[in-house]
């Protein structure tokens, strides 16, 4: 007694509308973006099987309007052969389109019948004009707003084929909408079923008196190779990926039949992990296959991203270790050659004999051996080759005094040269002559008209400036080169004494607990830089800042090693002085 009681106090039903035009009106404010408004539009131009389709966006009477006209098959007749504008306006959510779907027809996007009513989004009014079987034109007018729809036949002439849909008169903040962000837009919304279909789009922006070709967008970066299948049991999925420079306009978007979905899949929360950093979408049996396909393809695309900054690593290491020898040399060059020989610069590369002697050739490059990145070797005194084309000299662009700062005691003598080079800083050799003067202070020169002069310091202390002018043929420059004429000098080297081993590299160690910045490595000629210490994070922020860090570092390590033994103010005295010269070349 009391089981069957139980039964028939159930009831079961279906789900109902109460108020079908007040879900009507939720359904038409679902849709926030215009220019989404007016790529459905242009979709359903697309399922109609149109080869061209024409925006217009302009004003009549007053009144601003867009309109979306094609060539397509127009909308789908009633029994009498007439345009169904009855079925379009009282089957939302229910598109014909499903049916046309399960009927076997394929390329067609959108089944829901709610596209039209996104014009809610863009204007107050919508008017459909699309032919019948008997050539004459019908036109459907809908109002935001309004529940009803009217449907009249147009004695206005009208083309065999196609549609055309008009917005009028738009809403305020649209108005604003160029016929450029819709080229822009419609060319990443629709870019596959664009290049799929090959349909034409044409933007006509009567305002600006401009006409744009929608071509789908291009993407910028390397296409990425031998991706993974994405095989699940409701459909294959396509990856076309590009790999760019790290930005924040780089997206992953993510398309269904052509048609962009999702602008960004950093909007999922299930991939918010590398390479993906993501938020929300909807959470059904579709969006759980989505994620399980696309682990295969986020394993690859890690392992990708990781070589690709592994090379770029590299190869920032090496145009940073270019950068940094290129200014010390300059650096040294301007420096006294007696107190700077860890790199044998002076020695080797630029100081030619008085004779003529061809100078020897320019370090190598350097390279890299297990992760090392190693400095340049300088060649070998008296090394003779054949010269390349490029490592001629150009005409005569600059002149640089060696050294351009340096110290001599009273009463003794100081040799100085005048290096002149081309724009590319290559050393240039023939017909020049040299004047050389004193500007300014005590002390005398000898050699005036030479490449290299003597300067006498005098008995007693002071400043001197000297000047070298050269010419060559009507091209003339001028350097110029600092003395201190001091009763002592700053400490020297020590006796163990660097042997010239080149440029040196550098190399990275990791160890954030070390309170370290940098040593060096003697046997391998490296730098070893903690990348784990606080001041080395600190300037990776920016590539300038990191530069100078480094440059820093050599600074120090070079000084430490020239001299040895010297107190720590003079220590310091000599990092001024080198950190000047380096930063000015970087």
């Amino acid at each position: 007694m009391n089981r069957k009681t139980e039964h028939s106090s159930r009831a079961r039903g279906k789900l109902k509308i109460g108020d079908d035009w007040n879900a009507i009106t939720i359904i038409a404010l679902s849709q926030t973006s215009p220019l989404k408004a007016i790529a459905e539009l242009v979709e359903n131009s697309i399922d109609a099987k149109a080869r061209t389709v024409t925006i217009t966006r302009g004003r009549e009477h007053r009144r601003h309007f867009l309109s979306i006209r094609d060539d397509g098959e127009g909308v789908p007749r009633d029994n009498a052969g007439r345009p169904d504008f009855r079925y379009v306006a009282t089957h939302v959510c229910d598109s014909v389109k499903r049916r046309l779907k399960a009927e076997g027809t394929s390329g067609l996007q959108g089944e829901f019948g709610i596209g039209l009513l996104s014009f809610w989004t863009v204007g107050e009014e919508l008017s459909i004009t699309s032919t019948g079987d008997d050539r004459r034109a019908y036109q459907m007018v809908m109002r935001k707003g309004d529940p009803t729809y009217v449907v009249t036949p147009m004695r206005a002439l009208f083309g065999d084929r196609g549609t055309e849909v008009r917005i009028a008169p738009l809403l305020d903040g649209i108005r604003g909408l160029s016929g450029e962000k819709i080229q822009w837009y419609l060319a990443a919304e629709l870019r596959d079923r664009i290049r799929q279909t090959g349909v034409r789009i044409n933007v006509v922006d009567r305002l600006a008196r401009k006409q744009y070709a929608v071509e789908p967008r291009q993407y910028e970066g390397r296409l990425l190779h031998q991706l993974p299948a994405l095989h699940t049991r409701i459909g294959d999925m396509y990856a076309e990926l590009y790999l760019g420079d790290p930005s924040d306009s780089n997206r992953v978007a993510l398309f269904r039949r052509g048609t962009r979905v999702v602008e960004d899949l950093a909007l999922l929360d299930d991939l918010a992990h590398p390479p993906w950093t993501l938020r929300c979408l909807f959470y059904d049996t579709a969006y759980a296959t989505l994620c399980e396909a696309l682990q295969p393809l986020e394993r690859k695309l890690v392992e990708v991203i990781e070589e690709q900054r592994r090379a770029e690593e590299e190869q920032a290491s090496q145009e940073q270790l270019r950068t940094i020898q290129r200014a010390f040399r300059e650096a040294l060059l301007a420096l006294p050659a007696e107190e700077y020989d860890w790199f044998d610069i002076h020695a080797r590369t630029f100081r030619s004999k008085l004779d003529g002697a061809t100078v020897a050739s320019s370090p190598s490059l350097s390279h890299e051996v297990n992760g090392v990145v190693l400095g340049a070797a300088e060649p070998e005194l008296g090394e003779d080759r054949q010269r390349q084309f490029f490592e001629f000299a150009g005409p005569l662009f600059s002149v640089t005094v060696s050294p351009a700062s340096t110290m001599v005691r009273v009463g003794e003598a100081k040799e100085l040269r005048a290096l002149p080079r081309d724009r590319s800083r290559r050393r240039v050799e023939h017909d020049l002559t040299f004047q050389w003067q004193i500007v300014e202070g005590p002390g005398a020169l000898a050699g005036m008209h030479n490449q290299a002069v003597t300067f006498l310091a005098p008995d007693e202390p002071g400043l001197t400036r000297v000047k070298v002018t050269v010419r060559q043929r009507d091209v003339v420059c001028a350097g110029e080169g600092l003395i201190t004429v001091t009763h002592e000098l700053m400490g020297q080297l020590g006796t163990a004494t660097v042997s010239s081993q080149g440029l040196p590299g550098y190399t990275f160690e990791r160890a954030p607990g070390g309170s370290w910045r940098s040593r060096r490595d003697a046997e391998r000629n490296v730098i070893v830089i903690n990348n784990g210490h606080r001041d080395f994070v600190y300037a990776s922020r920016s590539k300038s800042l990191k530069l100078r860090y480094l440059v820093r570092l050599y600074a120090k390590e070079l000084v430490m090693h020239n001299f040895v033994g010297l107190p720590a103010d003079q220590l310091l005295e000599r990092m001024v002085e080198l950190s000047l010269r380096t930063e000015e070349h970087l």
